[in-house]
């Protein structure tokens, strides 16, 4: 399976210098890994919010549903 190419989402942002290069979300020192890695544990989007102070809903949601897309099948050409 290829690797996501996150620079396609805009919820989230690579910055030189900002957590090593690390995807973090846009205007946040967040990784986009911590959400991955939390939601495995159990947690849920409310409870990430209250946790990382900084992060929104809507922003969890738009990772969540790009990484979703990336899932789908491409469409055959006929």
């Amino acid at each position: 399976m290829a690797a996501l190419d996150w620079s396609l989402c805009p919820a989230v942002e690579r910055v030189p210098g900002k957590l090593s290069g690390a995807w973090v979300f846009r205007g946040t020192r967040i990784p986009v890994s911590a959400v991955f890695e939390n939601l495995e544990d159990g947690m849920t989007i409310d409870e990430l919010v209250q946790l990382y102070d900084g992060l929104t809903r809507e922003q969890v949601q738009a990772v969540l549903e790009f990484a979703a897309k990336s899932l789908q099948a491409p469409s055959l050409a006929s």
